[in-house]
């Protein structure tokens, strides 16, 4: 509950939609400030030429997901599970048909009074019960901050010591090193900005120091 306190305070004090999208799924606050590096380019998230392209924000989140969240997240983690037991998987509702379809839709029609898939919805009800249609999500999540600080420690320390940081000159020692004693320490979760750095650096260590 603290960390989802800190992250709704953080996104609660958003100046514009811009700033508040890019608050509710960045990992850090101000990811520049983790960096040593500054003369790397910026995802799509954070180039200010995106809303020159499209300028109705609503659309703007659903363009950035769209080209962000959905290859890099959701269709990457379905392409792991399955090709991991060899199973080939299809996802129709990125079809293209369908995709250029959705983005057709006037708001409206997308969602109302907070809920969201309006059309789907209303075929789903032809044909399931529409209390499990409206049933809350079911997710499942894995004690990632308490592996950090237990089993885990020796390896989170091995990828983020200070001397390896300042060596290989991507990160910033020390707001990293700030959030990994707080973490360790108790006092603060801090386990989904630590994991991002943390894949960084596996795979780093796998592909570039092979």
């Amino acid at each position: 509950m603290g960390r989802r306190a800190h992250k709704l305070a953080a996104m609660i004090g958003a100046p514009d939609l811009d700033t508040l999208y890019r608050s509710f799924i960045s990992m850090w606050h101000d990811p520049e400030a983790a960096m040593r590096r500054r003369d790397l380019p910026p995802g799509p998230v954070w180039r200010r030429a995106v809303p020159d392209a499209v300028t109705d924000p609503v659309e703007r989140m659903q363009f950035l997901d769209t080209i962000t969240y959905l290859p890099d997240d959701i269709l990457a983690k379905v392409d792991r599970a399955t090709m991991a037991i060899g199973l080939e998987a299809r996802v129709p509702l990125i079809d293209h048909r369908v995709v250029e379809f959705a983005w057709s839709l006037p708001p409206a029609l997308k969602g109302a009074n907070g809920a969201g898939k309006r059309l789907l919805r209303q075929v789903l009800y032809r044909h399931v019960p529409q209390a499990l249609v409206e049933r809350p999500k079911m997710g499942f999540g894995v004690p990632v901050g308490a592996w950090l600080a237990g089993p885990l420690r020796e390896w989170t320390e091995s990828l983020i010591g200070a001397d390896r940081l300042r060596r290989e000159g991507i990160f910033d020692p020390a707001p990293i090193r700030r959030i990994w004693d707080e973490h360790r320490s108790g006092r603060r979760n801090h386990e989904a900005q630590l994991w991002s750095v943390l894949m960084f650096q596996a795979w780093q260590e796998r592909w570039m120091h092979a």
